[in-house]
């Protein structure tokens, strides 16, 4: 099975940066059910196109089977399950959303051209203009012929499938992710609560608006009536947080704020972005200090490899909309085990928050007094003092840039402060320093020559960490 993607927009060759995938050289990896390959068929400035090809080993799949029917069938060749998880695999960082090199390019739509070499519609083809035109996309398929030596045959089941759209390149892994086993309307794994996170958290942004959603959750979640109302309960929560919160003054100013940052995508990536980190860093044990109502909880469930998990906020309320989202009272007993949720303060020592490798504060600092700091310093640094400290917060320089922002008003009513890059280069540093820390920066979201990144990250390290 083989898919492209194309991009013409100059210097067409970023599009090797956002797939992390050298134009220059073959990459291969091994897959338990075959091996798959990016290459290249073009990289020149005007055109770049990188190809990913899977060959399945059918027999490898069944091994040990009795039936001749089960080594003969259409899996080897046909766009499926199959393919969203090499996606994921060779494609994983893309996926999420994470581009270290050129952080820039992650939120910037491209003339993209995405080819599927053959796709089984099932009788379907009115269905992919309506799945993918709801994206953007310019939809074109041809039904491929059963035998081209035998025309009279007449034609198969199968299409080939080309999109064109203005898009970025997480939002169309995203898309094909989901869409492609919808339309092959077949898993080859075993379908549980974990692929409605997938669902969800692949979707999010676009799943919840889209006009065929019901048709999606259904056969991407195979039918299942228990999967499917939970994925359709929380898509409800999603439209109806505001709503169900009662939408106080500061909920309000809140949905301003992603309002005002929506077309950079930039809440996603930055839920994305430190998601990624603390994969990087290996955490098997992490903390959400001020959770919210559990965007990145729900991400971090996603990583197997996190054994424990924890959210603490100090707003009794975002947390019940944390357990309805994340469905607590509906998961498996071994899932609920990795996941804790509890209310509390960052100005108070708690002997909850020991023991763990990572914690992480997305935009959290921001809605503090200034003069509190210094007992977040201490509750974060010095008692809980993780191998790991994720704090982001916005950056004030930016906020030139929004043109529906008045100047020298913060982004959220709720915000005590804005800091500049230098302002909280000066904090993050001498943070740092009075804790036995090594701090770097990365920017959140697009990068302004003059302005910076909306958002900024600082990542906390303790010296035996990285000696480790």
């Amino acid at each position: 099975m083989l898919i492209s993607i194309t991009n013409t927009a100059e210097p067409a060759t970023d599009l090797g940066f956002l797939l992390h995938k050298n134009p220059s050289n073959l990459h291969s990896a091994d897959l338990s059910f075959g091996k798959a390959h990016v290459f290249y068929t073009d990289a020149e400035p005007h055109r770049c196109t990188a190809c990913l090809l899977l060959e399945l080993d059918p027999v490898q799949l069944v091994r040990g089977a009795q039936q001749l029917e089960d080594y003969v069938n259409d899996r080897p060749y046909v766009s499926s399950s199959f393919l969203t998880v090499a996606i994921s695999r060779i494609f994983g960082t893309a996926l999420s959303g994470i581009c270290q090199k050129r952080p820039e390019l992650v939120t910037q739509p491209l003339p993209l051209e995405i080819s599927v070499a053959v796709l089984r519609a099932r009788g379907d083809q009115d269905l992919l203009p309506q799945l993918f035109e709801p994206l953007g996309y310019r939809v074109a398929s041809k039904t491929l012929p059963l035998d081209p030596h035998f025309p009279e045959w007449g034609d198969s089941r199968y299409v080939s499938l080309n999109l064109q759209a203005e898009v970025t390149v997480h939002d169309a892994l995203s898309h094909l992710y989901v869409l492609l086993p919808v339309l092959d309307d077949h898993k080859h794994y075993y379908i549980g609560d974990a692929e409605v996170d997938k669902l969800l958290r692949h979707g999010e942004g676009w799943l919840s608006r889209h006009p065929r959603r019901q048709l999606i959750v259904q056969r991407y979640l195979r039918r299942k009536p228990d999967l499917m109302n939970a994925a359709f309960a929380r898509l409800l929560d999603e439209e109806s947080a505001a709503v169900e919160a009662g939408e106080t003054s500061t909920e309000q100013s809140a949905l301003a704020e992603k309002d005002l940052e929506r077309p950079m995508t930039l809440h996603t990536q930055r839920l994305n972005q430190v998601a990624g980190r603390l994969k990087e860093l290996g955490a098997r044990s992490v903390l959400d200090l001020g959770c919210g109502e559990g965007k990145l909880l729900r991400r971090l469930l996603a990583d197997h490899a996190i054994e424990r998990i924890a959210g603490m906020d100090v707003s009794h309320r975002s947390l019940e909309i944390a357990s309805a989202r994340l469905r607590l009272d509906r998961m498996s007993e071994r899932q609920r085990k990795r996941i804790q949720l509890f209310q509390g303060s960052l100005l108070y020592r708690d002997n909850r928050l020991a023991g763990f490798d990572a914690a992480a504060l997305v935009e959290v600092i921001e809605h503090l007094d200034p003069p509190r700091l210094a007992a977040l310093e201490r509750v974060v640094f010095e008692f809980a003092r993780p191998q790991h400290i994720l704090i982001t917060t916005p950056n004030r320089e930016y906020n030139a840039l929004f043109p529906t922002l008045p100047a020298g008003k913060f982004r959220h009513g709720d915000h005590r402060f804005e800091w500049t890059r230098a302002e909280f280069t000066t904090w993050a540093q001498a943070t740092a320093a009075r804790f036995a820390y090594q701090v770097r920066f990365e920017p959140v979201g697009p990068v302004d020559e003059q302005h910076g990144a909306p958002s900024q990250m600082a990542l906390f390290t303790l010296p035996q960490a990285v000696s480790a």
